[in-house]
């Protein structure tokens, strides 16, 4: 089978693609065919061996990855595809259905095939959309579902995104509307129109607008690119929570995404109040180029791999 192996941390050009074998189910496993996966800034952040971070996080890091090379040389955590073998304890999965998950530290999405436990995050996919698209759902969804449970958030709440056009971001804005949010969102000024048809209220752009309206709060305030990067309206945007209000960051722990987490946005899938934003879509042999650009940080939604 063809793989995307990562034998050494470093730019985009160290992923090279290679013949590998069918890795063969475990008793308690399942044999994915994988049909589309995903390049997010955690998979970069992976290849990369986050160098560009301090010590104190790389070394954490690299405790749990690899220190000097990831453990697995298969990488890449979320994929979409069709069970093609079950393992003989495997009770909840059949050859013929067809899945999603999100690997953790097994990795393994960027390849034509991988074994994956049943009772890790692995679910049935939601009907009525393509592997792209699930693939492309599932990475942000997970992320929304999370933080949004996190900050608590209600119907009739004002909702602020800071970074909403991204994955994480564009999910947060349609489930925040799903949860009956008012939703203001921070984009670039590309991206305005994408986010309002996602559900947001009013759309800001935080490479001209400096600052909130006087005396606007938000009861949650939901940092969707991190710590990392800032502007005058993001710090605007910490000062602005209401009394009794929360500010969540995706920098904030380390979310533990699980089956039940996967089920339940399937379902939201499902009934439309979430859908796909993708950007562009790579087969798997330029997945050094799909790094390259997601490295950027200046993709709209999702960018997706091709496998199968």
């Amino acid at each position: 089978m063809k793989a995307a192996v990562c034998e050494r941390y470093g730019p985009p050009e160290v992923l090279r693609i290679e013949e590998v074998e069918v890795p063969v189910p475990a008793p308690g496993e399942i044999l994915v065919r994988i049909h589309a996966s995903t390049v997010n800034s955690s998979d970069w952040y992976v290849r990369s061996g986050i160098r560009q971070s301090p010590l104190a996080v790389q070394i954490p890091f690299r405790f749990l990855v690899g220190f000097r090379r990831p453990r697995r040389r298969i990488i890449g955590l979320i994929l979409s595809g069709e069970v093609v073998e079950a393992g003989s304890s495997v009770t909840r999965f059949r050859p013929g259905d067809r899945v999603w998950a999100f690997t953790k530290l097994h990795f393994g999405a960027y390849a034509e095939y991988t074994c994956v436990k049943e009772d890790s995050s692995v679910a049935i996919g939601p009907a009525g959309v393509t592997h792209d698209e699930a693939a492309a759902i599932a990475y942000g969804g997970l992320m929304a579902l999370h933080y949004l449970r996190r900050g608590r958030v209600h119907s009739g709440q004002r909702v602020l995104v800071y970074g909403a056009s991204g994955a994480a971001g564009t999910a947060i804005v349609q489930l925040a509307r799903h949860a009956g949010a008012e939703v203001t969102a921070v984009c670039g000024p590309g991206n305005v129109e994408l986010v309002t048809s996602l559900g947001a209220v009013a759309a800001l752009d935080y490479t001209t607008v400096e600052a909130l309206p006087d005396g606007a709060t938000y009861d949650l305030v939901l940092d969707a690119v991190g710590k990392r990067r800032s502007s005058p309206l993001k710090d605007a945007c910490r000062r602005a929570v209401a009394p009794g209000g929360a500010y969540v960051s995706v920098d904030d722990g380390t979310p533990g995404f699980a089956a039940a987490d996967l089920a339940a946005l399937a379902g939201l899938v499902e009934s439309g109040a979430i859908r796909a934003v993708i950007d562009r879509v790579y087969p798997l042999e330029r997945i050094a180029e799909a790094h390259r650009y997601v490295e950027t940080d200046h993709k709209r939604g999702n960018a997706v791999v091709t496998v199968a």
